[in-house]
């Protein structure tokens, strides 16, 4: 165990105890042996406490008090960390099985990439999947335009971290995303074909209530990108990408809330930029567009059929790939917070 990197796992809470437990289950039941778990609470009272408490034994460090946000929660968690691989995973999300093990050998094996990434799943608030994140080899000016990456899903050198810095805590909403775009602009980032996190979607959870919060953030990352030096050159040659791919991203936030009016004023300013890539979102808008007028309920009938269909091929896909993984299948349908039945 001692030739292996140790990997730091932080997690940031705050009023989660409807799927902390899941989540801290998620990392300790890793199969990966050197793991150093740090979990920090912004000072709940829903119950939190206790549920950390029962884990104790498999923190490596906590605490539990106020603070202005995720991002200086992470923050304090990065501070503390001990390991060469560090990542965080959110208190409604799940790491996968095999997720660390899978990273650790990728970043073993490659020294010069200093982030990687894989993809993962949506799954609902009682561990349904919903749908699979399918992400590309992108770069900088992928995520210039945009690209949204998985968050829980990425694994970063702590060397990288310690060169480009920390979170930045006047983000509350794109703060990951920022940090991604710091990273890749000097450094390879690089992605793999797993599946490594399931990110949770529920009512309270910041995509879905707070639109209006990505929304100001995603503009105010393009106002970001045009006053750094290093990427001046690439907005001015591709700005019309680079904002075409920010309204879009505003748009979807928008359409998820059910604000047609909003989400359909940012599509039609993504199409004005970026015709090509807006319409691969074609039923999104028709969707946006019925809301509106108050006919949505067709649109409704089919994403739910779709969303059902999708949702059985995907659990269907997940335990074929842990196939590969050994004699753990029942362990995987079984998995904390995660429903394959």
């Amino acid at each position: 165990m001692s030739n292996l990197p140790l990997v730091s796992i932080i997690t940031p809470s705050y009023n989660q105890a409807t799927y902390l437990e899941n989540t801290i289950q998620s990392v300790i039941t890793q199969d990966y042996p050197n793991i150093e778990y740090i979990l920090v609470d912004g000072g709940s009272e829903d119950g939190s406490i206790e549920i950390i408490n029962k884990y104790s034994k498999h923190i490596s460090w906590w605490i539990s008090e106020k603070d202005n946000g995720q991002a200086e929660a992470i923050n304090k968690g990065f501070i503390k960390a001990n390991g060469d691989i560090v990542t965080w995973v959110n208190s409604d999300d799940l790491l996968l099985p095999n997720a660390i093990n899978q990273a650790v050998d990728f970043l073993t094996q490659n020294p010069s990439i200093q982030m990687v990434y894989s993809n993962a799943i949506t799954i609902d608030s009682e561990g349904r999947p919903l749908n699979k994140l399918q992400f590309g080899n992108w770069g900088l000016r992928d995520f210039m335009r945009f690209r949204i990456i998985c968050q829980p899903a990425v694994f970063m050198r702590r060397s990288i971290l310690d060169h480009v810095g920390y979170l930045d805590s006047t983000y509350h909403y794109m703060l990951d995303h920022h940090l991604w775009l710091r990273i890749a602009i000097n450094q390879q980032v690089k992605h793999v074909d797993h599946l490594w996190a399931a990110a949770r979607h529920h009512p309270n959870a910041k995509n879905v209530s707070h639109p209006e919060g990505f929304s100001e953030e995603t503009l105010k990352l393009l106002d970001w990108m045009k006053d750094q030096p290093d990427l001046m050159e690439i907005y001015t040659s591709d700005r019309r990408h680079i904002e075409g791919g920010a309204f879009r991203l505003i748009a979807r936030y928008y359409l998820d809330s059910k604000m047609a009016a909003k989400s359909i004023k940012y599509y039609f300013r993504a199409f004005s930029n970026w015709p090509s890539y807006t319409l691969k979102h074609i039923l999104r808008i028709l969707y946006a567009i019925l809301m509106l007028i108050g006919i949505e309920s067709p649109a409704d009938h089919y994403y739910s059929h779709k969303s059902k269909q999708t949702s059985r091929l995907l659990a269907q896909e997940i335990k074929n790939q842990f196939l590969n993984i050994g004699d753990i299948v029942e362990e995987i349908i079984n998995w904390p917070g995660l429903s394959l039945q």
